[in-house]
């Protein structure tokens, strides 16, 4: 691995620590994928899985990452699958530090019928696209 490669890791992975960190809500990091655009930007994506109990009783559920290098002017996309059918999709704003945060509901109560209902149970499979800078030039 190059050295560009083992920043890219311990960054994304910084970065992956920081997905839903709402107890009772749970995230793991399987696969990160850094894809070439042109000389000066890369695209980085980061597949993890969320895990909702049934029991869950909190409301709000969140996606979050460190500083890290982003580019400027690029959004962070989050996309959530229910198996393979998307369920929900989020483009945020990075903030001047470098870092992006993500609240979305969880859970809601019907105020009618004071019903629960759950938006989110089970297993769900979360992809984050990042633009980030190069460090190296493209070949």
């Amino acid at each position: 691995m190059n050295t560009k490669s083992d920043v890219l890791l311990i960054a994304s992975i910084m970065t992956v620590f920081g997905i839903m960190t709402v107890p009772g809500i749970s995230a793991e990091s399987n696969h990160i994928t850094v894809t070439p655009i042109n000389e000066k930007i890369s695209l980085e994506e980061t597949i993890t899985t969320m895990s909702v109990p049934e029991n869950n009783k909190l409301p709000w559920g969140t996606v979050r990452g460190g500083a890290d290098d982003i580019a400027e002017r690029y959004p962070v996309i989050i996309q959530f699958y229910k198996g393979e059918e998307p369920v929900h999709f989020a483009q945020v704003d990075v903030k001047g530090d470098g870092s992006y945060e993500y609240k979305f509901r969880v859970r809601n109560v019907d105020l009618e019928t004071g019903e629960v209902v759950n938006i989110f149970e089970g297993q769900y499979t979360v992809k984050i696209y990042k633009v980030i800078p190069n460090s190296d030039s493209v070949a």
